[in-house]
């Protein structure tokens, strides 16, 4: 009969799989991948003066030193032409076709063209070249602008009065685009920008635009400008009568360096890194909207070192793949777009956990001596080891149970074993270490370690509430999707009695190698009711409790658990606890715990804790009124934490019965998740595009959700509205969570699986 009764409520929880209202398919998406280039010797500290790259999609960098150009994966000076190896131009173009033009002191030419295209000019007079339609070649200097002809001579077209200097490119204009007359070219000087219009009665050169100009780029028939604190556009009829569209300054950068008008928008380099605009038509280079709840971001914004080697962008160009490339004061790098699938990226993922995060079965961080150098990096063991491993096993049970693969099975299993490991491995029964590690190479917190019973390990005591529950979490859904025989389901079983039984023994504390509760390990009321509702724990530890009683009557069938739990709901009214509103959570002063401040500010680590306690909470519970209550109470965070568009949140609500749980919101930011891993250091609080919060009890800096591959590289227990944050690059991260997110919302059907080939 127990057996029978077991079997009852297997099927029971494994009804509860509700089906979402959405359904996001899985269609490609572009993601984005930063591919930076090695220096040669030859440029190392060299001055980076402009980026062109020609039709052949081979990049060129003007220096200091001479032309540089990409071999492979590394920029070195350019010795492919012998006459020219040795000498340092002063500027160099681009025609339309893509072939490329150098300025020397005393002539330009080209290579293109087999050759042909070469003038003579007097040393020292011209600085700049363009090179625009019909192969018309502008030259520019301290005394004005000249037109060089076909034969390779030239003239003058304006000749400047006093000191002058054009500071950046000169730019040839498309004829007529601009104006009943025809504006040829467009230049600035000193600052001011100017047009050059040809005329039956000669040349005239037009001042229009606001002050400090430091960039041209051309767009349907309109001039714009790039300043020092904001772009302005200029369209008229007659250049003479120019009018502004105003300068605008809501942007990620207001120190323009370069702007490059495409198709669905714009490119702009800033001394604040570089931007994607988008006019709100489709490009591979805008952020996907993440439903109708949620319009897709107007910029896709690249700095840190994530993206660039330094945020002061020189120059920007696009190759033919449309790839932006993005050459900064120290380094060239180049943001690819692959077409991608979630699939495809969980793939990559999971081979990226595989061939470097993976220390004894457990998903571990890697230290970086050397900034952002994986080369230099070792794995090593954290305070939540345990907890963040039990996120790796769900994904891959969740895997295993969508696609029979036997390889997610192993490695599910895999990791079961090392968190079973941390109950046997020492005399304390059902307590679980933090971590593990072989004797005399603990990294973290050293007081805490103890030597195991075999004499070559050590354990991690100390262990906290945040253990304990995602371990059931990944019990659960080992239990429920990858537990094939009975001798793995009664390995679960084991694990779980251990722990269960060891709370109740206990008086509902985890008791440490001292004989006194953890400091976080406490379920009793004595704990749990201190804290009036405004505090959180009050609830979470509530939850917690009720969850791990629940799985483990509905692993055993043993009466004593689910006793304990509704008697607990009677005498310390943990179901009014538990389902008691999250928005009254306010700062509470004078709620401490061992000198610790618990109500003053909202903690989002406890958000991560009871989204876990949930799944367990509702997919476990021991009736269907319950539940209902349970959902009830779901839904109650969710909504409060739907703005951060966590997968987790979103899924967890959805495996928990909450139908509306908004799948588009969690799959932006799956496809948005970046694959660089690296605690790169992020500031954001230097943006003009934000809008900003007062100081509140969430610590929330703005109203703007920033997508993920903008932001510091942080998990879901960290709120995802800090602006400012990072190790500059000394850990690299596991990115366990892009496939904990995909992988729970293919099970519970907020994802569509891949299509068939």
């Amino acid at each position: 009969m127990k057996w029978l009764m077991l079997s009852l409520i297997g099927l029971w929880a494994l009804s509860a799989k509700a089906g979402v209202a959405s359904v996001v398919r899985d269609e490609p998406f572009y993601q984005d991948v930063s591919v930076k280039y090695r220096l040669h010797p030859t440029v190392a500290g060299a001055k980076f003066l402009k980026l062109l790259v020609n039709r052949d999609d081979v990049a060129y960098v003007l220096t200091d030193r001479g032309v540089a150009r990409v071999f492979g994966e590394e920029l070195a000076l350019d010795r492919s032409f012998r006459p020219l190896g040795a000498l340092i131009p002063l500027d160099l173009a681009l025609s339309p076709e893509g072939d490329l033009y150098y300025l020397f002191a005393d002539r330009w030419l080209s290579n293109g063209k087999s050759g042909l295209p070469k003038g003579h000019v007097p040393a020292g007079t011209f600085t700049r070249i363009a090179v625009g339609g019909n192969g018309t070649v502008w030259l520019a200097g301290p005394g004005g602008v000249a037109r060089a002809n076909a034969d390779g001579t030239w003239n003058w077209v304006t000749q400047f009065s006093g000191a002058s200097a054009v500071q950046v490119e000169l730019l040839p204009l498309q004829a007529g685009s601009i104006g009943r007359t025809s504006a040829d070219l467009a230049f600035i000087r000193d600052g001011r920008v100017q047009w050059l219009t040809s005329g039956i009665s000669g040349n005239a050169v037009t001042e229009v635009g606001p002050p400090r100009a430091t960039t041209l780029a051309q767009s349907k028939g309109t001039l714009v400008i790039g300043t020092d604190s904001g772009i302005a556009a200029f369209s008229s009829s007659n250049p003479d009568t120019a009018s502004s569209t105003g300068l605008v300054t809501r942007l990620p950068g207001t120190h323009i360096t370069r702007i490059i008008p495409v198709s669905g928008g714009r490119w702009v380099g800033t001394t604040q890194g570089a931007f994607f605009e988008t006019d709100g038509t489709a490009s591979k280079w805008a952020i996907p909207s993440a439903g109708p709840k949620a319009p897709a971001p107007q910029f896709r914004y690249y700095a840190s070192k994530r993206w660039l080697a330094d945020d002061s962008v020189v120059d920007l160009a696009l190759d033919r793949q449309g790839s932006a490339w993005i050459l900064s004061k120290t380094g060239l790098q180049k943001v690819e777009y692959h077409s991608w699938t979630l699939a495809q990226k969980a793939a990559w993922f999971e081979k990226k956990v595989r061939s470097r995060h993976i220390r004894y079965g457990l998903t571990a961080e890697r230290r970086l001596p050397v900034s952002g150098d994986v080369a230099t990096s070792e794995m090593v063991d954290t305070d939540n080891d345990g907890g963040w491993s039990s996120y790796w096993l769900a994904s891959q049970a969740f895997r295993y149970a969508m696609t029979q693969d036997p390889e997610a099975h192993a490695w599910a299993w895999e990791t079961f074993g090392a968190l079973e490991r941390f109950q046997l491995m020492h005399s304390y029964k059902g307590f679980p270490a933090r971590t593990m590690e072989r004797a005399g190479f603990k990294y973290s917190d050293p007081n805490q370690w103890h030597a195991a019973t075999d004499p070559d390990w050590e354990w991690k005591s100390h262990t906290s509430s945040d253990e304990i529950i995602a371990h059931f979490f990944a019990y659960a859904v080992l239990w429920e999707c990858a537990a094939k025989t009975p001798e793995e389901k009664g390995r679960i079983r084991n694990v779980v009695v251990r722990i269960a039984d060891h709370i109740l023994e206990h008086n509902l504390y985890l008791i440490d190698t001292d004989g006194k509760p953890t400091l976080w390990g406490r379920w009793h009321p004595e704990y749990v009711n201190q804290f009036p509702p405004t505090v959180y724990d009050r609830r979470l530890n509530s939850a917690e409790f009720t969850a791990m009683m629940q799985f483990a009557f509905h692993l055993t069938g043993d009466r004593k658990y689910k006793d304990k739990a509704l008697e607990l709901f009677r005498t310390a009214g943990y179901l009014d606890n538990i389902v008691h509103t999250v928005k009254q959570l306010q700062a509470t002063p004078g709620a401490v715990h061992q000198g610790i401040e618990m109500g003053d500010v909202w903690n989002h680590s406890d958000d991560e804790l009871g989204f876990v306690t949930y799944w367990v909470l509702c997919r476990f519970a021991f009736d269907s009124s319950l539940r209902a209550k349970y959902v009830g109470s779901v839904v109650d965070h969710w909504e409060v934490e739907r703005g951060e568009r966590y997968p987790f949140w979103n899924f967890v609500a959805g495996g928990c019965g909450v139908r509306d749980c908004a799948s588009e919101e969690a799959v932006w930011t799956l496809r948005g998740f970046p694959t660089d891993t690296i605690a790169w250091t992020v500031r954001n609080s230097v943006r003009n595009d934000l809008t900003r919060l007062p100081k509140n009890f969430r610590l929330q800096d703005t109203v703007e959700l920033l997508p993920p591959g903008e932001r510091q590289y942080v998990r879901c227990n960290t709120q995802p509205f800090i602006l400012d944050g990072g190790d500059d690059g000394h850990t690299e991260f596991a990115g366990d969570e892009y496939l904990l997110g995909y992988w729970m919302g293919r099970f519970i059907g907020a994802i569509s699986g891949p299509r068939a080939r």
